[in-house]
C-alpha cells in the first residue's frame, strides 16, 4: 500500500505493509488526512522521533476490520482518529483525564513493515498511509453526514484548539480573548471562543493575509502584532516562540489566563515578569486540548451539523498523497488553513 515515509527525507512509497488488528484494535482505511505542523516538527527535529516512520496524525476513514474484543465499532463505520492511546484503566483515565495517561507517552509502536523491516507509527496513528491499525478507543464513530475531509481535522487541529478554549481555559461568555498565530490551531481557538460567547476576539499574526480567515471564523479584530495589547481575560499562544509567549502573558489583565499551545524545540525556555503574576494571572500548558475524545468529538460534530463549527472552511486545498512536497511548501508559505490529503 501507499504511504509517506520519513527516513531523514520524505518519501512516498507504495510497498508499505500493515499488520492485522490485534486484541482491542481496528484497521482503518484512511479516506482523508490533514497536514499539521507537528508532522513537519518531526522532519525539522523539533519533535525527536526515531526513523523510519510513517507520518501523519490527523485523519478519518472507514473501519475495515475489527480485532478480538472490539465491541463499539464494526466494519463500515466512519471514524475520526485521535492520537491518544490511553489505557482506560489508570487513575487519570478513570478521572476523565486521558491526556494525562502515562500510557500515552513514550510508546513507539511498529505496526508497519517495509520489505520485512519494522517501521514506526507516528503519534499512535500514521494516517499518511492507505491503512493503519489503532486501538479501539482511538477511533471515534461519527455521523455519516460529515465529509471525511472535514472529519479528519477534528482529530488534531480542532480538538486541540477548541479543547484549549472549552476544557483548559474554560472561556466565559462576555470575555476578551487574543490569539497569536492564525494557522489551523489558532482558527479553532477563535471559533471556539466565538461559540463560548467571547465578545472581543483579537487575532494576531504578522501575515496580513490571515485576516480574512480570522474574521470568517469569529475574530472581531485583527492585529499584526505591532500594537501592545493589555487587560485581556484570555490569551492563547499558538506559535511556540518565547518572545510571543512573553507577549501573550504581558497582555493579560487581572485574573487573566494564558494558554500555551505552540510547540518550540525541546529545551526552549521562556521568561516572564514574576511580579505581574500577583494580580492572579495564570499560565497554562495544554496537551491535545485537554480533551476527552469520546465526549468531545461527538460534541464538535454536533456543533458542525448545527452550523456553529466551521470545518469545510478549514480546508484550503486538497492533494493526492503523491503531492506531499507541494503541500509542505504551501503550509510553510502560510498559504493554508489546512491542507488535506485525499487517499
Amino acid at each position: 500500500m501507499k504511504g509517506v515515509l520519513y527516513t531523514g527525507k520524505i518519501e512516498v512509497i507504495d510497498d508499505l505493509e500493515v499488520r492485522d488488528p490485534g486484541l482491542g484494535e481496528v484497521t482503518v482505511r484512511i479516506g482523508a488526512a490533514g497536514l499539521c505542523h507537528s508532522d513537519l516538527s518531526v522532519v525539522n527535529g523539533t519533535i525527536p522521533f526515531p526513523t523510519p516512520v510513517v507520518l501523519g496524525h490527523e485523519g478519518a476513514g472507514i473501519v475495515e476490520e475489527v480485532g478480538p474484543g472490539v465491541t463499539t465499532l464494526k466494519e463500515g463505520d466512519r471514524v475520526v482518529l485521535t492520537t491518544l492511546g490511553n489505557c482506560g484503566r489508570c487513575s487519570a483515565c478513570e478521572q476523565g483525564k486521558p491526556t494525562q495517561c502515562p500510557e500515552t507517552f513514550g510508546k513507539l509502536p511498529q505496526p508497519f513493515t517495509l520489505k520485512g523491516d519494522p517501521v514506526y507509527q507516528f503519534a499512535n496513528t500514521s494516517v499518511f498511509a492507505e491503512r493503519t491499525v489503532v486501538k479501539e478507543a482511538q477511533a471515534i464513530k461519527v455521523d455519516e453526514r460529515v465529509p471525511l475531509e472535514a472529519a479528519a481535522l477534528i482529530g488534531c487541529g480542532v480538538l486541540t484548539g477548541a479543547g484549549a478554549v472549552f476544557n483548559r481555559a474554560k472561556v466565559e461568555r462576555g470575555s476578551s480573548v487574543a490569539v497569536w498565530g492564525i494557522g489551523g490551531i489558532g482558527l479553532n481557538v477563535i471559533q471556539a471562543a466565538r461559540i463560548a460567547g467571547a465578545t472581543r476576539i483579537i487575532a494576531v499574526d504578522t501575515n496580513p493575509a490571515k485576516e480574512a480567515s480570522a474574521r470568517q471564523f469569529g475574530a472581531t479584530e485583527f492585529s499584526d502584532g505591532s500594537e501592545k495589547l493589555q487587560g485581556l481575560d484570555y490569551t492563547f499562544e499558538c506559535v511556540g516562540h518565547p518572545a510571543v509567549i512573553r507577549t501573550a502573558i504581558d497582555a493579560l489583565g487581572w485574573g487573566g489566563t494564558c494558554v500555551i499551545l505552540g510547540v518550540p524545540k525541546l529545551g526552549t525556555e521562556a521568561a516572564f515578569d514574576v511580579s505581574s503574576m500577583y494580580i492572579n494571572k495564570s499560565i497554562m500548558g495544554c496537551r491535545y486540548g485537554t480533551s476527552q475524545p469520546r465526549h468531545d468529538v461527538p460534541m464538535l460534530v454536533d456543533y458542525y451539523l448545527s452550523g456553529q463549527l466551521l470545518l469545510d472552511e478549514l480546508v484550503t486545498r486538497t492533494y493526492p498523497l503523491d503531492e506531499i512536497e507541494r503541500a509542505v511548501h504551501d503550509l510553510e508559505a502560510g498559504e493554508l488553513n489546512r491542507g488535506v490529503f485525499q487517499l
